[in-house]
């Protein structure tokens, strides 16, 4: 005797005109078709209730709420939004009936703070310690963030800039594009930012917009070399398949997006084609939706035998929303949910806090119509590796080429972009050539440049510069900086008070010295008392004092018997003086 069969319905809110909601519907419509063959033993079947809801926020809420009221779901799939999914979470709350999204990926969402909210993706947040490695890895110190004016685009900014910062990067400049924005004001957005000094974009937009922008960009020439663009997980995960036209304006563009093993179901998957359903290529977003339904299908198996999928009325009003009925099954649901576990299509499916546990990413550069796979992101702890073997050697934590595969960049060059080339103005002078020449070409020698060619070496990262030279003075030279002619200057400039006001100097390389010179009346030559400089005031004076002491101690000794020091008083000290001047000399 065959067994009843308990059909249990389920709500689906998307936008089926979108690549998401056309993908996501096959692959749900797939995966009953899958789990039920494999499952035909079970008693319970889901139905689903798929609704539209046309990119419109209260749309997607009425449709929830409907179907809530009038269809007595027991669960909803979607919205597909992050906008929707706040709204809507909301209503499930009040009705207790869980809201299951598996692209409503919005950091904002976390299922903490809405009890009845279950995610079966990743979290936007969960790829910005990835984003971070890249950038430390090619030694960039400044980025600049694109992305657009929705919650999608805003909820992931601060995780962004947190973790830019960490690596020791900064965010010099943030660039938001509305979604409305039509090609004039999109270009000329790219105009400002082609006006900065930094050439290195990451690039968080939805593919309908981020697709635009980049065809935009290729047309403003900023798909060319000296130019880098990384891409979040939310274009990353539709570059297969678009038209070759966006393709060719990405030409460089590095990615970053979940790491999906190529597994035996997953190619049978692939292959599989259902004619005027399947209109866009496979997705990340379609596999989830597939293991979302396999999860809320074993779920329903545990609890649809033992629960009543009946609904019970709530006499509170919700807003302006009418009275809804709380679902006996929801809370049953919402505990079982988040317990299965089993091989998905997009690899290991596995709920923490009732969230899709995040895994690997992996790196990939776009080459031509083609995505190469460069490396991937393990975990914060083993970062980035060539190979999903991670090889936990030194040299490969410290080297960017054993780290990640050879990039091909923006305009088709392997050399690693850094900022727009600095103007810096060198001063052209007579004299002094030991300190700074300007020689043919614009090169320049002297101490000077040597001293600037030896930082620049010390630097982990290419500095591209042009030097200018400038005929005029130092004052003027600074002037110029300020008046944004030139981006730095090299050269003997001397660091005082007034320049200061207008630049910034370098710490002194070189102690100038600070001195006075004065006239003074040079007549030594014509002083005849030049002879006494030599000795001081008290030597001549005790050496005066020997002289007559000495003539003194040899009258005494003489007087008696040498005539000659006998006599008038002044003969007497003529000779004591001659006689002792005679024997100084003579010692």
């Amino acid at each position: 005797m065959a067994k009843e069969v308990i059909r249990i319905p389920v709500g689906v809110v998307l936008d089926l005109n979108s690549p998401v909601g056309a993908i996501a519907e096959s692959c749900m419509t797939m995966a009953l078709s899958d789990f039920y063959a494999k499952h035909a033993h079970y008693r319970t079947r889901l139905d689903l209730h798929t609704r539209d809801s046309a990119d419109d926020i209260v749309t997607a809420a009425s449709e929830a709420r409907y179907m809530m009221k009038k269809e007595k779901v027991q669960a909803i799939i979607g919205p597909q939004r992050s906008a929707e999914a706040k709204f809507v979470m909301e209503l499930g709350r009040k009705a207790k009936v869980p809201i299951i999204s598996f692209s409503a990926t919005s950091p904002s969402l976390s299922p903490s703070r809405s009890p009845f909210f279950v995610q079966t993706a990743f979290d936007d947040s969960a790829q910005v310690k990835a984003i971070a490695a890249i950038i430390e890895a090619y030694s960039w110190l400044e980025v600049v963030l694109v992305y657009e004016d929705t919650d999608y685009g805003n909820d992931l900014i601060p995780y962004l800039v947190d973790a830019i910062q960490e690596v020791g990067a900064r965010v010099p400049y943030r660039s938001v594009i509305p979604p409305s924005s039509n090609d004039s004001e999109i270009l000329g957005e790219l105009s400002r930012l082609n006006s900065n000094s930094t050439r290195i974009f990451l690039l968080h937009m939805t593919a309908s917009l981020g697709f635009k922008f980049f065809i935009l960009a290729n047309k403003a020439g900023m798909m060319s070399e000296g130019y880098a663009w990384i891409v979040t997980e939310g274009l990353s995960t539709f570059l297969d398949p678009v038209n070759s036209t966006t393709m060719d304006s990405m030409e460089g563009v590095l990615g970053v997006r979940p790491y999906v093993p190529m597994t035996k179901d997953l190619k049978d998957f692939q292959s599989w084609k259902q004619p005027n359903k399947m209109t866009a290529g496979l997705n990340l977003f379609g596999l989830w939706a597939y293991d979302t339904v396999w999860a809320l299908a074993m779920a329903v198996e545990k609890v649809g035998t033992t629960s009543s999928s009946s609904m019970k009325h709530n006499t509170s009003r919700v807003i302006n929303l009418a009275s809804l009925e709380t679902s006996n099954m929801g809370k049953n649901l919402l505990e079982t949910i988040p317990s299965s576990k089993f091989q998905s299509l997009s690899g290991n499916f596995q709920l923490v806090k009732r969230q899709l546990e995040p895994s690997t990413f992996e790196i990939f550069n776009v080459i031509g119509n083609k995505e190469r796979i460069i490396g991937y992101w393990i975990d914060q702890q083993k970062g980035l590796s060539r190979q999903l073997k991670y090889d936990n050697s030194e040299a490969e934590k410290s080297d960017v080429k054993r780290r990640l595969k050879q990039t091909i960049w923006p305009g088709d060059t392997t050399d690693r972009p850094a900022t727009k080339k600095l103007r810096i103005g060198v001063p052209m002078k007579e004299g002094f050539n030991e300190f700074l020449k300007v020689e043919k070409n614009n090169n320049i020698s002297g101490f000077s440049a040597l001293v600037f060619f030896a930082a620049v070496n010390e630097l982990p990262f290419p500095l591209p510069h042009d030097f200018l030279p400038f005929n005029g003075t130092y004052d003027n030279l600074v002037c110029q900086m300020k008046a944004g002619k030139y981006d730095a200057v090299v050269g003997d400039t001397t660091i005082v008070a007034n320049r200061s006001l207008y630049v910034d100097f370098t710490l002194p390389y070189s102690e100038s010295g600070v001195s006075v010179a004065g006239l003074v009346e040079n007549n030594e030559r014509d002083n005849i008392w030049i002879f006494l400089k030599p000795l001081s005031l008290d030597l001549w004076l005790t050496t005066g004092a020997a002289f007559i002491f000495t003539g003194f101690v040899i009258l005494v000794l003489e007087h008696l018997v040498n005539s000659e020091f006998r006599g008038p008083p002044q003969q007497q000290l003529g000779v004591i003086l001659s006689f002792s001047f005679s024997t100084r000399l003579c010692s």
